[in-house]
């Protein structure tokens, strides 16, 4: 069972991206501290102050970034600052608790109408493959996707229609809103995949 960029740009369900357009990070990209200073509005020396090094990346605390999404006086930087936020805990959650610079250059460009789906499926694969080679790890990357992508082939075990690929469905909103099951163990998950039939799967959008 592998992602494809087909299957996630559906589940994705993106909208106003051209999609020839690839993200590419630029040959000489601004400092992290200019980006931070042009997406907070903050000076050079609260930029500084900020930046930390963890295992070798270069990222800030959210908690430094907190404050503005709470009371930053632009609106639009506010919303700006939580959609970062979704993309470095959430999607890209390399350094947990923290915003760092190559998440920061993706976000930037994401308003350039570049498509994001190879990239964050680019991600998917280089952390299943870490988990798969050191066994004992947690995937870092976009958990709800990958369930998401998960429960969109196991349309009889768990009744999932086949308007997930409408294009009038959103599966991540319908993922949102559907009340997660109490008491699931990691053994329901492999009991699930050990008695899955071929007729079980679909494995790919109609």
């Amino acid at each position: 069972m592998t992602p494809t960029i087909e299957k996630y740009a559906a589940l994705l369900r993106i909208d106003n991206v051209q999609f020839g357009k690839k993200y590419v990070k630029e040959p000489k990209p601004m400092t992290f501290k200019k980006k931070l200073v042009k997406l907070t509005d903050m000076t050079d020396a609260w930029a500084e102050k900020q930046i930390k090094k963890k295992n070798e990346t270069i990222c800030i605390p959210w908690s430094s970034l907190r404050d503005l999404v709470l009371n930053h006086p632009d609106i639009l930087k506010r919303v700006n600052l939580f959609a970062l936020a979704i993309y470095d805990l959430v999607i890209f959650p390399r350094v947990l608790g923290h915003l760092e610079v190559a998440v920061v250059d993706f976000f930037e460009r994401l308003k350039q109408g570049v498509n994001p789906v190879p990239t964050i499926l680019a991600e998917t694969f280089r952390s299943l493959n870490s988990c798969r080679k050191i066994r004992k790890w947690r995937f870092i990357g976009c958990a709800q996707l990958l369930n998401v992508w998960i429960l969109s082939h196991f349309w009889k075990v768990e009744r999932t229609p086949f308007h997930m690929f409408l294009k009038t469905f959103t599966p991540l909103e319908a993922y949102l809103k559907k009340e997660w099951p109490k008491e699931v163990t990691e053994q329901h998950w492999v009991s699930v995949f050990q008695n899955l039939r071929a007729e079980d799967i679909t494995w790919r959008a109609p």
